[in-house]
């Protein structure tokens, strides 16, 4: 084991986040050794702590789940001795992350402009629906609204055109990632300049961004995409098909595959068959290939089905749900659901880091803290004396 402190190591976060995709990046930020200290109200605390059941004590697992190694410091902004105390916490960290609509600390003196002017050093990133510029930036915005308003529901759903949301807040966890992504883009240009800067994240831009091949096809083509259910518009095949127990998802995304393929279902007769033999005639003809696959795929239950396909290099698995996931032996080596002690609810398990490094890893040091429950502590350690009471 590396005796090499985390990546994130002497980086001091203050958290103004709520929700989930500011709590999602500083979350992050935290497991790779940040010292993360978030800013509540003492009244109601993030707002993610109501959104259960399920709850461990008075927090829903929701909040716990993304708010591990956290400190949680409860100052009332609405009173001049608490935003006097973010201020000053302000003017000695290296990260701020917010959430707030555009505007909104701004009236309370906590924006960029007047936090840089008492440390010039400070990363400052905001997320917002739809950024800090433009005619929408001002409206209110959630993960399901951004699903529909950036096109992505659009595409997701039946091939009847019924629409639905992704299966996870998708937009809000890619608005956190990009956050991150922008706060360490920003520390490496200060390490270059010695200033920091405003890092504007909004979930518009970054979720089109991931939708990149979609927009790539419509610019190209000019052809609206409708919903595919798990069909994708360029490969044949590479969907789900119903098996005689449940579901599995293939991919058979190169002609060297679909030969495997052929092989695996025993159609040899599909190899060259002047329909089928290329990929651009797959598509095209997929009317009438999906139909003989899908009979195929009936006949034996979908562990059969797994095997024989990866036997052959086709990659193959059944639909899974979560507990399914979580009991993976592949779950575990890869210490994806680590233990860890709650102050009320004992031990938990919760998600562990996503990215593995050789010799400065992560990990999951402390579980969600209390509402308040570090206020003393940070700050009498980061302001002493200057703390207004």
């Amino acid at each position: 084991m590396t005796s090499l402190a985390p990546p994130l190591d002497g980086i001091t976060v203050l958290d103004f986040s709520h929700a989930l995709a500011g709590p999602y990046c500083t979350m992050l930020m935290a497991a790779y050794g940040a010292k993360v200290i978030k800013i509540e109200s003492p009244e109601t605390g993030d707002i993610g702590r109501t959104w259960g059941p399920p709850f461990h004590g008075s927090d829903a697992a929701y909040f716990v789940g993304l708010n591990s190694g956290k400190q949680s410091v409860a100052l009332d902004l609405k009173s001049e001795e608490g935003l006097a105390n973010c201020r000053a916490l302000a003017a000695k960290v290296d990260i701020l992350v917010e959430n707030f609509r555009p505007g909104t600390l701004n009236r309370l003196g906590l924006d960029y402009s007047s936090l840089s002017a008492a440390n010039p050093r400070l990363i400052y990133v905001s997320v917002s629906g739809y950024g800090q510029t433009g005619p929408r930036s001002m409206e209110p915005a959630m993960d399901l609204i951004i699903q529909s308003a950036s096109g992505l529901m659009s595409v997701t759903g039946t091939t009847a055109g019924e629409t639905v949301k992704t299966g996870h807040s998708i937009v809000d966890v890619t608005a956190g990632l990009f956050s991150m992504i922008g706060a360490l883009m920003a520390i490496e240009a200060r390490h270059r300049t010695g200033r920091g800067q405003f890092v504007d994240v909004s979930m518009m831009d970054t979720v089109m961004s991931t939708m990149l091949p979609n927009f790539a096809r419509y610019l190209a083509s000019g052809e609206i995409p409708r919903p595919m259910g798990t069909l994708f518009d360029g490969i044949v095949p590479y969907r789900n098909y119903v098996c005689a127990d449940r579901e599995i998802t293939i991919a058979v995304a190169s002609d060297k595959l679909w030969r495997s393929f052929c092989t695996a279902i025993e159609r040899p007769d599909l190899t060259d068959h002047p329909d089928f033999n290329v990929n651009a005639l797959r598509v095209k003809n997929r009317a009438v290939l999906e139909p003989i696959i899908e009979g195929i795929f009936r006949s034996e239950r979908a562990e059969h089905w797994v095997r024989v396909l990866s036997r052959h290099g086709i990659p193959a698995t059944v639909v899974r749900n979560l507990k399914e996931v979580i009991d993976d032996e592949q779950t575990a080596v890869r210490n994806m659901t680590p233990s860890v002690l709650h102050p009320v609810a004992g031990t938990i398990r919760v998600l562990g880091v996503p990215v593995k490094l050789s010799e400065t890893p992560g990990q999951i040091g402390r579980a969600a803290p209390l509402l308040g429950a570090d206020t003393e502590t940070v700050l009498a350690e980061m302001l002493g004396g200057d703390r207004q009471r």
